[in-house]
């Protein structure tokens, strides 16, 4: 579709959590036609995230692409669970909006295509559909937006254990860690776990429960440990830990799957 040439358009592509080959269709078609790549760096520990986004736009970006880059603004993560959490994030978003607003006026003309590279799926624990809708509630600057989803870590996480999310007649939840303690013990269906900094999963090894726990998913450095949560909780600590110190930073994701008839397939 030929965009029209007095509107600005903006892509949110999901990318994948760091397989290549996890590009969807649709994510490469809109690489290929993007003008503008805007990449939000956030810092040396996680260039290699950023390596991996110049490898994708290398194979799939058409030759007149640009690429403008941007400090990520700082978030303050010291109010963890207090009352402040929900204001720290607000603010947050706030001041990335500013950043994504200035870009899109500056770096994008009328008529050309921008686009963020989501990690994941852009619905799914990600702020760039947020903070677009911030930018376009503030009126300042105007342009079209689209969305183009993605594999999530949740769904890599899935496929990787070569287990399925659901069990019949059992529900599903997905949950930031710092909620895990709201949502066992409610039923008997199945935990998605996501940003869990706290390793709360280890406050749960009842008996029949398993863990299908993953960091790095997709990436080079992909981490997989599965099991009886009781027998490898330790071990999800101590490898967690390690990787952490290696490479400054992770991303890691799990399935509880707890069962009182101690069947987990």
């Amino acid at each position: 579709m030929t965009p029209d040439p007095e509107t600005r358009h903006v892509s949110v592509i999901g990318i994948g959590s760091g397989d290549p080959d996890h590009l969807a269709l649709g994510a490469v078609k809109a690489i290929a036609r993007t003008d503008v790549f805007f990449v939000l760096e956030k810092g040396p520990e996680k260039s290699s995230l950023t390596r991996l986004r110049r490898d994708m736009l290398a194979e799939h970006a058409s030759g007149s692409h640009r690429v403008v880059q941007a400090e990520d603004p700082w978030r303050d993560r010291s109010q963890g669970e207090s009352g402040g959490y929900a204001e720290a994030v607000h603010e947050w978003r706030r001041r990335r909006a500013d950043v994504c607003e200035r870009l899109i006026r500056e770096e994008l003309a009328a008529g050309q295509r921008g686009a963020f590279l989501v990690w994941g799926d852009p619905s799914l624990y990600d702020s760039t559909l947020a903070v677009l809708e911030e930018i376009t509630a503030r009126g300042e600057v105007t342009f079209a937006y689209e969305v183009i989803p993605g594999i999530s870590s949740v769904s890599a996480l899935a496929a990787r254990h070569r287990v399925g999310l659901n069990r019949v007649g059992k529900q599903i939840h997905i949950t930031p860690g710092r909620r895990l303690a709201e949502t066992v013990g409610n039923d008997d269906g199945d935990i998605v776990v996501m940003l869990d900094a706290h390793e709360s999963f280890g406050q749960f090894a009842t008996e029949g429960t398993w863990i299908y726990w993953g960091a790095y998913i997709g990436t080079p450095d992909e981490i997989l440990i599965s099991g009886p949560l009781g027998e490898v909780a330790d071990e999800i600590r101590r490898v967690r830990r390690a990787a952490r110190a290696e490479h400054g930073w992770i991303m890691d994701t799990y399935l509880l799957r707890p069962s009182s008839d101690g069947v987990v397939g």
